[in-house]
């Protein structure tokens, strides 16, 4: 993992407010529907140069509360669309590789095991991480840090 500093990216896509523990159980988990309905309804809309991302953003405090995710890319644009901001800053890169969602699940593992370490080097912010899609197989996690 890398600390790289990120400009500010204005993305537009879908959102839903969820929680780490919502997500770990199939009945109350919301990002999966999210994700099926961007690409069944938003997909086609993309060029070749979109980024696809997924933004995690108006924490309600630290990764125990709730927070929204937004499926979303750099190219879309619409009157249905929420509009969002990755905020500029310092962020931790992860990189991630495999078939996904698994991909994503075991690098978010990762991060979180990074974060919880005694000696980690960065605090998490809580602003805004992302994910970044590079293909169908590779995920970067962007991780805000103070």
């Amino acid at each position: 993992m890398d600390l790289i500093q990120i400009d500010t990216i204005k993305v537009a896509g879908l959102s839903v407010r969820t929680t780490n523990a919502a997500e770990m159980k199939p009945a109350t988990a919301k990002i999966g529907a999210l994700w099926a309905k961007f690409y069944a309804d938003l997909s086609p809309m993309l060029d070749p140069h979109s980024r696809v991302f997924g933004l995690y953003t108006h924490y309600e405090s630290d990764h125990t509360g709730a927070f929204d995710v937004v499926a979303c890319s750099d190219s879309l644009t619409g009157k249905n669309l929420e509009e969002h901001q990755i905020q500029a800053g310092n962020y931790v890169k992860f990189i991630g590789t495999g078939d996904m969602p698994q991909a994503v699940i075991d690098l978010w593992g990762e991060v979180w095991d990074y974060f919880s370490a005694d000696k980690c080097a960065h605090t998490r912010a809580f602003t805004t991480d992302f994910e970044c899609y590079k293909g169908e197989r590779e995920v970067e996690i962007y991780i805000a840090v103070k």
